[in-house]
C-alpha cells in the first residue's frame, strides 16, 4: 500500500517514515524543506535500504498535490505538515493558521475527490489547554488551547471529524505529547533551522557549545522544583504508533465513520530541570543555563493516560527518559561530524 507522508522529512515524520518502510508500506513524501534539510532523504534510504518517493513543494500549492494524487495509487496519508513552535504561534498567528489548516483542507480535498480513506493526524496533547487532572486521557475536557499553535490542531481535528463523518472516512487522531530522542543509528534527529523552539535540541546545541545558555522558561510555576512538567516520550515509541494506528484504520471492517482519538505519551512527568540534569549525568557533559520570564503560550503540567493506545493499538512507549537523551547527544556527535 502507499501511503503519503506529509512533512516526511521532519523530525517525526522522518522516523515514521522508516518505520513504515520497514513494515513493508511504499511511502511518498511531500515536503517543503522548511524545517529540514534533503540529506534526511539519503539518511532514510541508508537506515531502510529503501528509497521513498520525495516531492519538494508547499502544500498550499493545490495543483502540484493534484498532480501527486494523480501520480500514484494513495490509500492512507499521515499528515506531519505544520509549523509547531508554540512561542512563534503567538508572534504570527495568521501565517499558522494558513499552513496548518488549508494545507490540511487542501489534502482532505483531495480524499474526498477520490474516495480515499485512512487519514492520520499529528495532533497535540496541547489541545487539552491546561487540564484540571492528571494524568490527562481521551475523556479530558477540551479546552481553549493556551497557544495559536494549540487552536490550530484543535481546529484540525474538528475538520477531520467532520470530514469522517460527511464521507464515511476513517481518521485517527493522534495526541502526543513531547517527542525527544533520536534514531538509533545516529542519522536521524531534530533538526531545527535557526534557534531551537523545543527543550531538548536546545539542550543538545547549549551542551555542544552552539548556543551560550539554556533559556529556562520560568521557575515559579507550581510544580515541585519551579520548572513546567511535560511528558517525554522517544520518538521511535512514537513513529512505531503511528504504524499501529495506520494497520488498525486498515483492518477495521466498517463501512461508516470511523474516528480513533490517542493520547500517545509514557504516562510520567518530568520538569525541565530534571530533563536538564539526566542529559548532563547522561552524557558527561554540562549545560549551562538561566532562569528567564514564562513564555506566553505555556502550560504548568501536561502528562498522559496511555492506556488506551495499549488497549487498542497494541503499542505502549517502551524507552527511558536517559535512553532517550544518550541517543540525542549520538546525534549531535553525527552532526558534528558531518558539517566540519
Amino acid at each position: 500500500m502507499a501511503i503519503l507522508v506529509t512533512g516526511g522529512l521532519g523530525y517525526i515524520g522522518s522516523h515514521t517514515v522508516v518505520e513504515l518502510l520497514n513494515n513493508g508500506f511504499e511511502v511518498v513524501i511531500i515536503d517543503d524543506l522548511s524545517n529540514t534539510e534533503r540529506f534526511i532523504l539519503k539518511n532514510i534510504e541508508e537506515i531502510t535500504g529503501k528509497k521513498p518517493v520525495f516531492y519538494p513543494f508547499d502544500l498550499r500549492r493545490k495543483e502540484l498535490l493534484t498532480q501527486v494524487f494523480d501520480a500514484h495509487q494513495i490509500d492512507g496519508c499521515i499528515n506531519f505538515a505544520a509549523s509547531k513552535a508554540v512561542g512563534e504561534s503567538q508572534i504570527i498567528p495568521v501565517d499558522y493558521y494558513e499552513n496548518n489548516l488549508f494545507s490540511l483542507i487542501n489534502i482532505l480535498q483531495e480524499f474526498k475527490t477520490r474516495k480515499i480513506s485512512n487519514f492520520i493526524f499529528s495532533s497535540s496533547c496541547t489541545v487539552y489547554g491546561q487540564a484540571d487532572v492528571m494524568p490527562i486521557d481521551e475523556n479530558t475536557p477540551l479546552k481553549t488551547p493556551e497557544s495559536v499553535y494549540g487552536k490550530t490542531k484543535q481546529m484540525g481535528e474538528q475538520i477531520l471529524i467532520d470530514f469522517a463523518k460527511a464521507y464515511h472516512s476513517k481518521i485517527s487522531l493522534l495526541r502526543y505529547f513531547n517527542p525527544i530522542g533520536a534514531h538509533p543509528s545516529g542519522k536521524l534527529g531534530e533538526l531545527p533551522i535557526g534557534i531551537p523552539n523545543n527543550l531538548v535540541p536546545y539542550v543538545m546545541q547549549t551542551a555542544s557549545g552552539i548556543r551560550e545558555k539554556l533559556n529556562i522558561w520560568g521557575d515559579d510555576y507550581p510544580t515541585e522544583d519551579g520548572t513546567a512538567v511535560r511528558d517525554y516520550i522517544y520518538v521511535v515509541d512514537l513513529a512505531k504508533a503511528h504504524v499501529a494506528a495506520l494497520k488498525k484504520l486498515i483492518d477495521d471492517p466498517s463501512s461508516d465513520a470511523v474516528i480513533d482519538i490517542y493520547n500517545l505519551g509514557t504516562g510520567k512527568g518530568s520538569s525541565v530541570l530534571e530533563v536538564v540534569k539526566a542529559f548532563e549525568k547522561t552524557n558527561n557533559v554540562e549545560v549551562p543555563y538561566q532562569i528567564c520570564a514564562r513564555r506566553e503560550g505555556d502550560i504548568t503540567i501536561a502528562y498522559a493516560n496511555p492506556d488506551k493506545a495499549g488497549k487498542e493499538l497494541h503499542w505502549k512507549s517502551e524507552t527511558s527518559l536517559e535512553e532517550a537523551l544518550r541517543t540525542v547527544w549520538e546525534w549531535q556527535k553525527y552532526l558534528k561530524t558531518r558539517n566540519s
